[in-house]
């Protein structure tokens, strides 16, 4: 039955609709699949196999995807009576009594939640690979990264164990795993998917919920599902005209678009990304588009610092967070050296710093929002570099010394020299993605180039706040003129 994965969801939700399979073929399809192919890609963390296959059983909801297998991060967003770790052992045991708001709505749709899969401790990183859960191997070499943090929602897709799979976006974590294991990765703009009731808006407003996918209809129709405010928002995005999946095969109309091989938070950019960005360009000219390079301008070294020092205070209020819900201190032992310094970054920041670094994001907005008078897209390397080796990002010796020497005395000097040490050297690998959190413009990476060593490559195209039904038209008719569905990875269900 694998064959039947194949398929996107927006396929196998039909099928099932029309009686052609049914959900239990489904679900036990996806369940054979992962557990063929997650003993090599180590992408399944919890399991959820049982109720799964309860629930297909049962007479189906009226939904959009009733009956369609899927899995979800163990992380953004709490699923009701499943554990709920984000990696960390801190949260061993604990299981919130309440779905996240776009976690019942993709429940409401119908989905089959059929397992939880692997991401870095509390997501702070751009590869899957905690101390606790091991590394995700990408399915294309399992030598390397998946990227992270959905790495492991990433992989599923990828290797067809499920047709879509949900993740959250606070740096480049749907895009970055997007780019390094092949599927579509899509940021929406900020506020267009609530990820209350449990936080009003994650790191800042850098968080945003989503779903990981092989197809753009798929992604589309996954984003209706998921978005519009909850009641109590503290803000939304602005309104959709219509359904985003209605937007799919639209002409997009002749767009001004601007293209950079230019690494915004590092200093190089490989061969083979620069090339992806620039064939990308040179298709987009011939489908009629107005293509020039550009680069928007903006402040590198203020925007690295104000992201740090928001996510640094926005580890430390999660952790806090995390204490309140299972009852415990918590300890520098309880956590990986990375993640116990940011939360000492956070604690180290005062509120002049973190206004600062709010003036920076909201500053950069205003210069994008500019750059967006003149040109409807841009494109950028979705990664500046193909997907590492696993344990390439990994604390260096003399790195993890510093952090325990901090662990054991905290001086708040420091703590700043160590923030600013990171700030220069910690973004060469996954340099692009970050930007647009700030600025909370829509985003998505899609699998168009490989590199020479059969790797996938994402490119970045991005549009201005609100603009998620534009990128939404470019992206269908880039699919369609140069698509990808059928690409296999080494390890693959089908």
């Amino acid at each position: 039955m694998s064959h039947l994965l194949d398929a996107d969801a927006t396929e196998l939700a039909h099928q099932v609709r029309t009686g052609e399979i049914s959900s239990a073929s489904l679900v036990d399809a996806a369940i054979d699949a992962i557990e063929r192919v997650n003993p090599q890609l180590n992408a399944v963390v919890h399991r959820m196999y049982d109720k799964a296959r309860d629930q297909a059983r049962q007479p189906l909801p009226v939904g959009p995807f009733a009956g369609v297998p899927m899995a979800l991060k163990d992380f953004d967003g709490f699923v009701k009576d499943e554990p709920f770790t984000a990696s960390t052992r801190f949260l061993n045991g604990f299981k919130p009594d309440h779905d996240a708001e776009a976690i019942a709505r993709l429940r409401r749709a119908g989905f089959v939640f059929v397992a939880k899969t692997n991401l870095p401790e509390l997501a702070i990183l751009g590869t899957t690979e905690s101390q606790w859960r091991g590394p995700a191997h990408n399915p294309w070499n399992l030598e390397h990264t998946t990227g992270g943090s959905s790495g492991g929602s990433a992989a599923l897709v990828a290797a067809r164990a499920v047709p879509v799979a949900h993740g959250g976006d606070g740096g480049g974590s749907l895009r970055i795993p997007g780019s390094a294991c092949g599927v579509v990765g899509f940021k929406s703009s900020r506020g267009r998917i609530p990820t209350g009731p449990d936080s009003g808006e994650g790191w800042g407003g850098y968080v945003q919920y989503g779903v990981l996918t092989r197809s753009v209809r798929d992604t589309a129709a996954l984003l209706d599902v998921m978005a519009g405010p909850m009641p109590g928002d503290p803000y939304a995005s602005p309104p959709l005209t219509g359904p985003l999946a209605a937007e799919v095969g639209r002409d997009p109309g002749k767009l001004r678009i601007a293209f950079t091989t230019r690494s915004f938070f590092g200093k190089q950019t490989d061969a083979a990304c620069a090339t992806a960005v620039q064939d990308a360009a040179k298709l987009l000219a011939s489908l009629g588009h107005e293509v020039t390079e550009a680069t928007p301008d903006f402040n590198r070294d203020a925007l690295v610092q104000a992201y740090l020092v928001q996510v640094g205070v926005g580890i430390a209020a999660e952790i806090d967070d995390m204490a309140h819900w299972v009852g415990k201190t918590p300890h520098s032992n309880d956590f990986e050296p990375a993640t116990w310094f940011l939360r000492q970054v956070g604690l180290a920041m005062g509120g002049i710093d973190l206004q600062h670094a709010r003036d920076a994001m909201h500053t950069a907005s205003r210069q994008m929002a500019a750059f967006h008078q003149r040109f409807d897209v841009l494109i950028s390397p979705t990664l500046a570099h193909p997907p590492v080796r696993l344990g390439e990002l990994g604390l260096k010796p003399a790195d993890r010394a510093g952090l325990a020497l901090l662990r054991a005395l905290p001086w708040r000097p420091a703590i700043r020299m160590a923030l600013a040490q990171l700030a220069a050297n910690n973004f060469e690998k996954t340099p692009n993605t970050q930007i647009f959190n700030q600025t909370g413009q829509p985003a998505v990476s899609l699998p168009l180039h490989m590199s020479p060593a059969g790797l996938p490559i994402g490119v970045q195209f991005s549009a201005a706040y609100g603009e998620d039904a534009l990128l939404i038209r470019l992206s269908t008719q880039i699919e369609s003129a140069s698509p990808w569905m059928d690409r296999r990875p080494n390890v693959c269900a089908t």
